[in-house]
């Protein structure tokens, strides 16, 4: 494996584009088995639970589970360099946006409706179909990161309960209060409106994680998220 990239902050690189995040879904793909690599909606969410860490996390902490769900080392012939460098470049576009306190556009995908060749009885995509595979990446984040979920949980169950509600609740132990809040919301009317609780969420939480000394709100008026147009199965 070639050694680890240096993460850079405010670097002003390109933000990634359509092209830039298949080749990143194709360069995971090749990660050889038994490894397990995140997919690009679950590196996005990832990323950003990386990033509302009270305290900055090295890149050759956090870029091992990018191409393992548990962290286990690449092969030493594999060539993760492009991999590597399409990841760094994304931490810095969502790090500038979550410092500045600035709407993003989370890697979320629509879902293809179901052909006829499927279940007939199965139900049409959900939004939470389609946002669960970033929540998850946000939620392996925390397991291994755990400086956040440290903070005061008083603090953290509104805004962790918009990209909580996602999950199986299940697999929410010991978490009553947070569930009573899941339990209190209204369905997001559709996808957009799931994609823009999804940065919302990430910004209340960096207020929490990563307090500016003068926090102003967000620009409501480029707050309107929506989902990639191209479809995922």
């Amino acid at each position: 494996m070639s050694s680890t990239p240096r993460s850079s902050s405010g670097s002003g690189a390109a933000p990634l584009d359509e092209r830039d995040i298949d080749e990143l879904q194709a360069l995971l793909d090749r990660v050889p088995a038994p490894l397990e690599p995140l997919d690009v909606s679950m590196v996005d969410g990832f990323l950003c639970g990386v990033l509302l860490q009270p305290q900055p996390v090295p890149a050759a902490q956090w870029l091992p589970y990018l191409t393992d769900a548990d962290g286990r080392a690449l092969p030493a012939a594999f060539d993760a360099k492009r991999l590597q460098a399409l990841a760094l470049r994304r931490h810095s576009e969502l790090n500038d946006a979550i410092g500045n306190r600035q709407w993003f556009d989370p890697w979320v995908f629509e879902l293809a409706p179901a052909s006829d060749e499927d279940d007939a009885d199965s139900d049409a995509p959900h939004e939470t179909d389609a946002v669960y595979p970033w929540v998850a990446g946000f939620a392996t984040a925390q397991e291994f990161f755990p400086g956040l979920m440290q903070l005061d949980a008083s603090a953290l169950t509104a805004p962790l309960a918009l990209l909580y509600r996602h999950l199986d609740p299940d697999d929410l132990e010991d978490a009553d209060d947070l569930i009573e809040e899941i339990e209190s919301l209204e369905p997001p009317a559709d996808l957009s409106a799931a994609v823009e609780e999804l940065v919302r969420a990430t910004l209340l939480l960096a207020d929490i994680a990563r307090p500016r000394p003068q926090t102003g709100r967000p620009n409501q008026a480029s707050a309107r998220g929506s989902a990639r147009r191209h479809t995922r199965r």
